[in-house]
């Protein structure tokens, strides 16, 4: 399982190394792409699928919102392959997209690993924090 936070050095020419805590999970082959909020994610081939189930549900027509979530995703979406000291080297476009720095924060988030710029994330972790007590009673209340 995919888990911790973990902040590492992020090269001019794009180069990072993925966390070893997360090559086993990831193995040598895994997904990069577009995320929600403005980060990136990291998927082994594995639950590729299972996350694309969970993002367009069993729709069989393929209406808007579907196809939108496939541009937006698939369409930025690389297959990457970690090099002999366990790094990739990210794509221009998503290092702009995520508006990558210095330092880059990878969350293990169970089967899923999300890609940070480090004071992006130390923003939104700062926001969480205040707001936690709030988001888990309404999931509590909305579950009722």
């Amino acid at each position: 399982m995919l888990l911790g936070t973990y902040t590492v050095t992020f090269s001019s020419k794009h180069r990072v190394a993925i966390p070893s805590q997360f090559r086993k999970d990831l193995g040598e082959k895994f997904i990069l792409a577009k995320w929600y909020e403005g980060c990136l994610v990291l998927v082994s081939n594995d639950f590729w699928s299972a996350l694309w189930q969970r993002l367009t549900g069993k729709e069989e027509i393929i209406v808007s919102q579907i196809r939108d979530t496939e541009r937006f995703i698939m369409a930025s979406a690389y297959e990457m392959e970690l090099d002999d000291q366990g790094r990739i080297v990210i794509p221009e476009k998503l290092v702009l997209y995520a508006g990558l720095g210095e330092g880059v924060s990878f969350l293990g988030l169970g089967d899923r690993v999300e890609i940070w710029d480090e004071a992006k994330w130390s923003q939104k972790e700062k926001l969480l924090v205040s707001e936690a007590p709030k988001l888990i009673d309404k999931l509590a209340n909305d579950r009722r």
